[in-house]
């Protein structure tokens, strides 16, 4: 069994909206229904080139995927089936190394996210009442650690 990361394809769309739906529901379990349905909704018309995005593929099946813009980590989400398996780990690694990834913001509800994030090198910078879409979802507005203090 191959597990690789590749650059976001328009073919694996329906995979990765998917995996999406599979980890928000196993993680996100503060999430209202009503902004589940419009987070889907947004997701299902959101055009994933406009980001970088590289999907976690399992021979030719998307198991994950992370999003970045401008330094930071915007999406990170893995089939719970391979969750906790430290391929969390290798795509942020891989999100550090390659783009210079030094930001993330996380739901405070999503208490895994953080201490994930935390394991990684990230600390908490800014805490917001509500979330970008101005929802009452507080963020946790992380930056990597500077090695060289």
């Amino acid at each position: 069994m191959s597990i690789h990361i590749q650059p976001y394809k328009t073919e694996y769309r329906e995979e990765l909206l998917s995996v999406w739906e599979k980890s928000v529901v196993a993680t996100h379990h503060f999430l209202k229904t009503e902004d589940f349905l419009e987070i889907k909704q947004f997701l299902r018309e959101f055009d994933f080139e406009t980001i970088t995005v590289f999907c976690l593929l399992e021979e030719t099946k998307v198991v994950g995927f992370i999003g970045i813009e401008n330094a930071k980590i915007e999406m990170l989400f893995l089939d719970p089936a391979h969750s906790r398996q430290g391929w969390g780990t290798r795509l942020t690694a891989f999100a550090i190394e390659q783009f210079g990834v030094n930001r993330v913001d996380v739901n405070e509800q999503n208490t895994a996210a953080k201490h994930f994030y935390e394991k990684q090198g990230f600390e908490v910078v800014e805490r917001t009442e509500k979330d970008d879409l101005g929802k009452d979802y507080p963020l946790l507005r992380m930056q990597l650690k500077n090695k060289n203090k």
